[in-house]
């Protein structure tokens, strides 16, 4: 029996010898694999990079597209890039003029052969790519980049070439880690590790960990939010279904990549840079707005990673648009009702007094200022609901007695890209409320405030600045504070505070310029 025990105890450490040794092989031959991959793919990315600096570089494409003869060309291009190749260890950089001329190479003798190579050809028709081919010293990834000049012309390309690592070079390059594994699996054994892998998969067998990965992935594909979360290393855990509906993000496979190569502008891994979570923050992510909650991940008190969940804002974004159009038309209705009263009374008491022509050249007046303001609207404003709201405050400003004057010379063809249109109004329409605000309780005989918009291809500016009371010096660092204010009627404060969110929103700034008694000028500038 005992005899017997023993020999099944033989069987059992040699058949798990046996797989221990198996396991190892398969797993090193896929782990060479993907090592190989990804020396190839890092020698390609590097190549690229490169490539794309000694295209750029100002003496490269100066050389090429001047007149200078071929041996001046070559030595200036050959002596900046060689201390760019020795420098990056690369095995060749060649710049090839449009003639397919070698101007640089390693080997002397080859500078002012033609290049004949098969895979060059798409380069000279300023394509950008890497591709893999077999040399002299064996595989090599090349990039290859078309230069331009200053007008945009082709003038050559740079080729930067890597040779990729043979297997035994792998091996041995790994061949201590390769040791190592192999003596603790051995010295373990199947039925430690296996011992040690159930207990750090919490008792649970294979399937069932199978099963409550499919669990959890249904369950987040299924909610109505967005979420994604990553890592320590911004390596995605988690990217359901809904996340990739709102951010509008093509593809499926999402897990194990890099969080900036799928979405280059997300704020997720500050989560991880601050170790402190933010809560309903308004965010602009891959030209999608979106309401965010972003929470560090923590297990055993220790930060893991960290995780967004987020709505969409475009619906909520566009209702607030509708609405804010119909409250600047009903505004802009009251105030116009209100004027045209006022009008008529002075038209009708003209008439009663029987001053014909001065009641007939004022209804000239009237309606020559009214069409000059539209007309100056509607050919410099592009957006009918902003024309509305500038036309909506000159008239409620004539109900304050306030004159308020849009710069001749401003314009507005689009909004940045960045911001909602009710994120505009809400900017504009506080800021000329609040200059409103600081002229009603000023005794002053012109009361004034002054709008200018101005746009170019690089900028939209706002200048918003009246005659007011102005702002004291030491209250100015706080004004855009939540509930910071200087009136003593309750529920303000939160005007200024909007204006500078939708400013940080826009990647903009703003710039307060006051004088106490004098007036209050607000400066933004958004960069498009």
């Amino acid at each position: 029996m005992k005899t017997k025990q023993i020999s099944m105890n033989s069987k059992i450490m040699s058949l798990t010898f046996f797989l221990i040794v198996f396991s190892l092989l398969v797993a090193g031959i896929f782990v060479l694999g993907n090592i190989m991959k990804t020396k190839e793919k890092e020698l390609g990315t590097e190549a690229m990079l490169i490539a794309r600096t000694v295209g750029k570089l100002p003496e490269i494409r100066e050389q090429l597209d001047s007149n200078n003869s071929f041996e001046k060309k070559s030595a200036t291009i050959n002596q900046t890039v060689e201390g760019i190749r020795v420098i990056n260890k690369a095995d060749y950089i060649v710049v090839l003029d449009m003639q397919h001329r070698r101007l640089s190479h390693p080997v002397k003798s080859m500078i002012g052969q033609t290049s004949n190579t098969v895979d060059e050809n798409a380069a000279f028709v300023e394509h950008y790519y890497i591709s893999k081919a077999k040399g002299e010293v064996g595989n090599v990834v090349r990039a290859f980049v078309p230069v331009m000049s200053e007008e945009h012309k082709q003038v050559g390309v740079v080729i930067v070439g890597y040779s990729l690592p043979t297997v035994f070079e792998i091996i041995k390059s790994i061949q201590n880690e390769i040791i190592i594994a192999t003596m603790l699996s051995l010295f373990f054994g199947a039925w430690v590790l296996g011992r040690h892998m159930k207990k750090q998969m919490f008792g649970l067998e294979p399937h069932e960990i199978a099963r409550l990965y499919v669990e959890r992935t249904e369950t987040f594909n299924a909610m109505h939010e967005g979420i994604i979360a990553i890592d320590k290393e911004n390596t995605v855990t988690i990217f359901n279904k809904k996340a990739r509906q709102i951010l509008g993000v093509e593809g499926d496979d999402f897990i194990g990549k890099k969080i900036y190569h799928i979405l280059p502008d997300t704020r997720l891994p500050e989560i991880l840079d601050y170790n402190e979570p933010v809560y309903n923050k308004e965010l602009f992510i891959n030209q999608h707005s979106i309401m965010s909650n972003r929470v560090p991940i923590e297990v055993n008190n220790k930060t893991v990673g960290a995780i967004a969940i987020f709505q969409d804002r475009t619906e909520v974004n566009k209702l607030a648009e509708e609405l804010t159009g119909v409250q600047e038309f009903v505004q802009a209705l009251r105030i116009q009702n209100h004027e045209h009263k006022n009008k008529m009374h002075t038209v009708a008491g003209l008439l009663q007094l029987g001053h014909y022509d001065q009641a007939l050249a004022y209804i000239v007046k009237v309606k020559e200022q009214q069409d000059d303001i539209t007309n100056f609207l509607d050919e410099r404003i592009k957006n009918q609901n902003i024309s509305g709201l500038l036309l909506s405050k000159i008239n409620h400003g004539k109900e304050l007695g306030i004159e308020v004057e849009i710069d001749m010379n401003s314009q507005l063809s689009y909004l940045p890209e960045s911001l909602a249109f009710n994120d505009f109004v809400i900017l504009l329409g506080n800021l000329i409320e609040n200059a409103f605000d600081a002229l009603l309780n000023v005794e002053r005989e012109e009361k004034h405030v002054l709008i200018s918009i101005d746009q170019d291809e690089h900028t939209l500016s706002i200048l918003v600045e009246d005659n007011g009371a102005g702002i004291p010096n030491d209250k100015l660092e706080q004004i855009f504070q939540n509930g910071f204010t200087t009136k003593a009627q309750k529920n303000h404060g939160i005007g200024l505070y909007l204006i500078d969110g939708i400013v940080k929103k826009g990647n903009g700034t703003i710039e307060v310029s006051s004088t106490p008694g004098e007036g209050t000028s607000f400066f933004i500038t958004f960069y498009l």
